[in-house]
């Protein structure tokens, strides 16, 4: 099966990266991903530590989220709305304001597929307390699963949010568009995504279409089912594996401890402009070999993230390296 978005000139123009991850998409992708099987490697030391995590009363509480995130299928698209929440309260806020049209025809539709408790009937309704107890199960799931990890999740986006506009500006939007996945296929003027659920045409009618880089989306990209609503593409990042262990290391006092000395100070300065391997060792002047060894000591200290496509390697900041370069007066995200 394979979605074909139709792309004019004036659609390419419009073409935008999120600017930041987007917490909605996380809380649903992180969903389908806990109740998975897939992606041991990355994800196994995450999933079972959650399931310890989100047990006893914070399991009753998260409860309304489980039958609306199957692993597998549709997942409603009014748990993801438009991107542009300044932070995972607000998303929430978004969702609980959806017009009762969407909610009824997500949860009819959602409904065709598996069978719904009872409860989301009063959903379907838009009945405030049924919503007011999604809002709380999306809080309680978003502080224990995702907010002990942000920083790890946003590092990688910022990772690959600097790779794809040096993509950009390397090879243009060909380039770009057919960086994103190997599920994605650019052939102008069709933009194709295979795997998708059915074989479909879209057109934009002049609506821009938001390229959202994803932690928990996994192997193949997703979007919206109602491509009525806002358009946008999420798609997988690359991971290291040991970012699940790499948030148990201690205190930031601790993991800096590797940063004393002028040459990996200048390196890390260096890579405040994302900058690949080559072009760090020319601008500190030192060997690849050298500066190769700085950045991954710095990666370990949870201050630099590399982010790989091909033969393309990007070193960009983490919040903390960003913190750290700037003073005590740069806020960490």
């Amino acid at each position: 099966m394979v979605l074909r978005l139709h792309l004019t000139t004036d659609d390419l123009a419009q073409i935008r990266v999120a600017t930041a991850p987007d917490p909605m998409w996380e809380i649903l992708l992180s969903l389908h991903m806990l109740r998975s099987r897939a992606a041991s490697v990355t994800f196994g030391a995450w999933r079972r530590a959650m399931r310890g995590r989100l047990a006893g009363a914070e399991r009753a509480r998260i409860e309304p989220l489980v039958p609306l995130a199957p692993p597998v299928g549709y997942s409603p698209d009014f748990l993801t709305p438009s991107p542009g929440a300044a932070g995972a309260a607000d998303g929430i806020e978004r969702v609980l304001a959806t017009p009762r049209r969407h909610l009824r025809a997500d949860l009819t539709r959602l409904a065709a597929q598996r069978r719904l408790p009872g409860w989301t009937s009063g959903l379907a309704r838009g009945d405030p307390p049924t919503l007011r107890r999604l809002g709380d199960a999306m809080t309680v799931y978003h502080r224990v699963a995702l907010t002990p990890h942000w920083e790890q999740i946003h590092a990688r986006f910022d990772a690959d949010r600097a790779l794809r506009g040096r993509l950009l500006l390397d090879g243009g939007i060909d380039r770009l568009l057919n960086s994103l996945n190997p599920a994605i296929r650019w052939r102008p003027p069709v933009l194709e995504m295979r795997h998708y659920r059915a074989d479909r045409d879209v057109t934009l009618g002049g609506r821009p279409l938001l390229l959202v880089p994803s932690f928990f989306c996994w192997e193949h990209p997703i979007s919206l089912f109602d491509w009525g609503r806002a358009p946008m593409l999420v798609y997988p990042i690359s991971h290291d594996v040991s970012w699940f262990d790499s948030t148990k290391r201690g205190d930031p006092e601790r993991r800096l401890s590797a940063l004393l000395g002028h040459s990996r100070a200048a390196v890390l300065d260096a890579i405040a402009a994302g900058v690949t391997t080559t072009e760090l060792a020319r601008r500190v002047g030192i060997s690849q070999a050298g500066a190769s060894q700085h950045a991954t000591a710095l990666r370990d200290a949870g201050l630099v993230v590399t982010a790989r496509l091909g033969k393309a390697v990007q070193h960009t900041l983490t919040p903390l390296g960003a913190a750290l370069l700037n003073g005590p007066n740069r806020t960490v995200a």
